[in-house]
């Protein structure tokens, strides 16, 4: 068996159907044998694109995304999304050629030739993982499929040496990652955090993406304590945001971040790094009672801010565990939480956190009061690092557990809404999906509109149009400096027309000066074959 037909083998065992990325000379062999072993492809227009569709997958479907590219050039170019997955612990494998077995050290000019791909992506990834004959393939596939499975998921890249994808070789057995075992945190700090917890008088949960498959349990359990309930950009919706004990994303908020520092004796942070990009801030959080961590990664029990009370463990078996150790707790104490107060606290903070920035996220909320009155509750939306996202549709678009919420946070790249879009509706063709971006966003992976065109499936492209890189500008402005290289175009070259360069794509393009407009729009691009790009005028003149 040929290196590429193994590679192909090994992936179909472990249950894939569906990669990402784009042809070229030196990884034809594992093209070749996609069809026979029933997986689909898609081609993205750039191997950043073709990374972030698989990012997107996996997060949709919950199962490893996969993303093919060849040699030198092409893996630097996913090298981004790679980066991203790495910060937003998801599973994305990268499979590559690398230069032949016995290619010298010193250069020769072959073809994408580079002095080390696997120090390259080691540098981005979890693991970068050279193999040497083709049996042993399939166990570096299946290394793969154990670590998604068995602790923090992060990327990983199996690189093959070109020669060896088209040798013919004994490819041994197939090799399947063995199934796991869920398990929760040990006994006894699960009863030192229920103590805790139990006997606090204002607790509260903080809920990371690592929480995600906990959430009825993260839900019951703030029920349970009348906690109030705060996630981050990755957990957002994990508790429904319109529940009266959550306050959504908004650990950035100082009023939320007063109230964690003086007023609650205890916090309970469940798969999360309480990192800046949590925060916004290069500060850690303060505190005003014990900190209990509960995470897959040990690692996070020493992080910004150290565990007072360490459960490392899957997510949705510690928080069961906790549930039914407070519950006995109670019921030895024979007395229920009163979490009237606690509502009451949410609701006023609730009201204290829109205040802060209430003039200057005015500008969107009338459009994201469309998003949810026409979006189903289960739609995915996809976003960029722009400001109608993280000051907008992250805080003040409420969604609950059945809708997804995919950001790119902590690494923070800038392009990622379209195609992780494309990776998310073809993980779930028939879910409405929207990539929500800014112009500036929207232009690091505009080419993937042709991709979208391809699939012929309903994509609204909602975007918030300020004229360029709006928060560099503001930042700009801010230090007293003149604003430079921040407009797109700039003064006196006419602006690109967005709606019109993805009809050129062979899609279609509309404006919406107004929510109404937007809500119009938007009802007829989720149900038009192909992307719709809807652009939304931050500015008089653009």
């Amino acid at each position: 068996m040929t290196g590429g037909r193994a590679v192909v083998r090994a992936l179909a065992a472990h249950g894939v159907t569906q990669a990402f990325g784009i042809p070229g000379t030196h990884n034809l062999e594992i093209y070749r044998h996609l069809d026979a072993y029933g997986i689909a492809h898609l081609n993205p227009r750039h191997e950043q694109g073709a990374g972030y569709a698989a990012d997107a997958y996996a997060r949709v479907t919950g199962c490893p995304g996969v993303a093919l590219t060849t040699t030198g050039p092409a893996l630097l170019n996913i090298a981004a999304a790679v980066g991203q997955a790495y910060s937003d612990s998801v599973p994305l494998l990268v499979v590559s050629p690398g230069m032949p077995l016995r290619h010298p050290r010193q250069s020769t000019g072959l073809l994408h030739e580079m002095r080390s791909q696997t120090d390259a992506l080691r540098a981005v990834a979890a693991v970068s993982h050279r193999v040497s004959t083709v049996a042993e393939i399939g166990a570096a596939v299946a290394r793969a499929f154990t670590l998604f499975r068995t602790g923090r998921p992060r990327p990983v890249h199996i690189e093959v040496p070109l020669d060896l994808l088209t040798a013919a070789e004994a490819p041994g057995p197939v090799r399947l990652a063995p199934p796991c075992v869920t398990v929760g945190a040990d006994v006894g700090p699960v009863a030192e955090a229920a103590e805790t917890l139990r006997t606090a008088q204002r607790p509260a949960l903080v809920l990371g993406g690592g929480a995600r498959a906990a959430a009825p349990e993260c839900r019951a359990l703030a029920e349970q304590l009348g906690a109030l309930v705060v996630t981050t950009a990755n957990g957002k919706g994990i508790v429904p945001e319109t529940h009266p004990l959550s306050l959504g994303v908004s650990l950035h908020s100082p009023a939320v971040q007063r109230r964690l520092a003086e007023d609650c004796d205890a916090v309970l942070a469940v798969g999360t790094e309480l990192a800046e990009s949590d925060v916004w801030t290069a500060e850690p959080l303060a505190l005003g009672g014990p900190l209990i961590r509960a995470d897959i990664d040990p690692a996070q029990m020493y992080g910004v801010l150290p565990a007072d009370v360490a459960l490392v463990g899957e997510a949705r078996e510690t928080v069961r565990a906790l549930i039914e150790e407070i519950r006995a707790l109670i019921e030895e104490a024979g007395s229920e939480r009163d979490t009237s107060a606690a509502t009451r606290t949410a609701a006023a903070l609730r009201a204290e956190r829109d205040a802060e920035t209430a003039e200057r996220d005015a500008r969107w909320l009338p459009y994201l009061r469309v998003l949810r009155e026409v979006l189903d509750p289960d739609a995915v939306l996809t976003s960029d690092s722009a400001q109608c996202c993280y000051y907008g549709a992250i805080p003040h678009l409420p969604l609950g557990p059945e809708g997804r919420y995919l950001h790119p946070t902590g690494f923070g790249t800038l392009g990622y809404a379209l195609p992780a879009a494309i990776g998310a509706k073809a993980a779930d063709p028939g879910r409405q999906v929207v990539a929500l971006s800014g112009d500036g966003g929207l232009q690091f992976s505009v080419q993937e509109l042709a991709t979208a065109v391809q699939t012929r499936l309903p994509l609204p492209v909602v975007v918030f149009d300020n004229g360029g890189y709006g928060e560099i500008r503001d930042e700009m402005v801010a230090r007293g400096d003149r604003p430079v290289a921040v407009d797109l175009p700039p003064s006196g070259v006419p602006p690109v027309d967005l709606p019109a360069l993805a009809r050129a794509y062979g899609g279609h393009g509309v404006r919406a000066a107004t929510a109404a407009e937007l809500a119009d729009a938007l009802g007829k691009a989720l149900t038009t074959p192909g992307p719709t790009v809807i652009t939304v005028p931050e500015e008089p003149t653009r």
